[in-house]
């Protein structure tokens, strides 16, 4: 007979697809946390839907997409025009279009200078992440969670640390795009202040940085490691944001 936990309004078992998938908010997902830390059933319960779901990513890899499902996902949502006559979704679309290029948040860009537009839509994702109700995808401080979590959502996980013993505690991660690629972001906190670290594949393999500066009054360090490109945005003070570069650095070596 198997150890299984029951499923009750007394017990969180419920609550661990939805915590792993980054479905609940900052707060539910961190009183699933406190509950997986007193039980170790729970934590046992959590690791192998993990595994499952990673067992299941390797050996069922997703199927691109053909190009007839393509073109009939690209014509129900208006993103060709058939007729001389553009339909409805399609305007919707040209409009939503040139709000986002004339935006100066925008991450939908155009330009020659990779650096600077690569720079505009990481730092636009960051303000989009303030205004939302939460800043990550999926709220958690186990980056044994959060890493899994980005499988399948772009092209490759980022390295999370754990960096709460330096006072940068992660509290979750997101999806973000740059250019037509989803990255990953992960959020760290500083007291009350938020840290958007997102890794965007480098172009080269040689290490570099770290460079820092400011854009829209926040403070950027970016560098580059194994060939991703890492940069940290936030409001945090321009000494701040530097250690903790020199802190998530130091754990990639």
């Amino acid at each position: 007979m198997t150890n299984s936990i029951p499923s009750s309004p007394d017990n969180p078992i419920q609550l661990l697809h939805a915590y792993v998938d980054g479905e609940l908010d900052l707060t539910e997902a961190l009183s699933v946390e406190r509950k997986i830390a007193d039980d170790p059933r729970l934590a046992a319960e959590r690791d192998r839907i993990i595994a499952l779901r990673e067992a299941i990513h390797e050996k069922l890899p997703r199927e691109p997409i053909s190009p007839g499902l393509q073109l009939r996902i690209e014509k129900t949502f208006g993103l060709r025009q058939e007729a001389s006559r553009p339909t409805w979704r399609a305007l919707a679309a040209s409009v939503a279009l040139a709000v986002l290029v004339t935006s100066s948040s925008t991450w939908l860009f155009f330009g020659s200078n990779d650096t600077r537009t690569t720079e505009d839509a990481i730092v636009a994702g960051h303000i989009r992440a303030l205004t939302a109700p939460q800043p990550a995808d999926i709220a958690s401080s186990e980056r044994h969670t959060v890493k899994p979590w980005f499988n399948g959502r772009v092209l490759e996980a980022p390295h999370v640390a754990d960096l709460a013993n330096a006072g940068f505690p992660l509290i979750g991660g997101r999806v973000d795009v740059v250019g037509a690629r989803t990255v990953p972001t992960l959020v760290y906190a500083r007291r009350k202040h938020i840290i958007s670290l997102t890794a965007v594949p480098a172009s080269g393999k040689a290490n570099s940085g770290p460079k820092i500066s400011v854009d829209n009054g926040y403070n950027i360090v970016q560098w580059t490691a194994n060939g991703v490109s890492y940069w940290a945005v936030s409001d945090v003070s321009a000494t701040d944001l530097d250690e903790f570069a020199k802190i998530f650095r130091a754990t990639q070596s």
